[in-house]
């Protein structure tokens, strides 16, 4: 079993930064960002595997940086230049699953964190 809990959302204005933690517990071969806005689905954001292999959605390639701490077991989403249609609830996703690659599809990933909330105003 792997527990993820998210942190570091809230309210920024246009081209401002925000950088979310999620905290796992336990062993995991993937990990993921994802986000939904009210009526949309959930899609994938940016994606981060054992070898340090990244992938990102085309909406935030540049904008967007994932990262991990090892030793802390903690994944990080730095967001810098933020849009308003980036506003969405934010989670943390996790496999423990032999992947092969940084998949941003939300059917890979077995865990989910709880959510953390951005808000970007124009």
């Amino acid at each position: 079993q792997v527990q993820l809990v998210e942190s570091g959302g809230g309210s920024v204005q246009t081209g401002g930064s925000l950088r979310l933690s999620c905290a796992a517990s336990g062993y995991t071969s993937g990990l993921g960002w994802f986000r939904q806005a009210p009526g949309k689905e959930r899609e994938g954001v940016a994606a981060i595997v054992g070898d340090g292999t990244t992938n990102y959605a085309a909406s935030v390639k540049g904008r967007f940086t994932i990262s991990k701490d090892s030793a802390k077991n903690t994944l990080y989403l730095q967001m810098n230049s933020l849009k308003p249609e980036d506003t969405a609830m934010y989670y943390c996703a996790a496999t423990r699953a032999a992947v092969g690659w940084a998949h941003l599809s939300p059917d890979i990933y077995n865990y989910w964190g709880q959510g953390t909330q951005v808000t970007v105003s124009s």
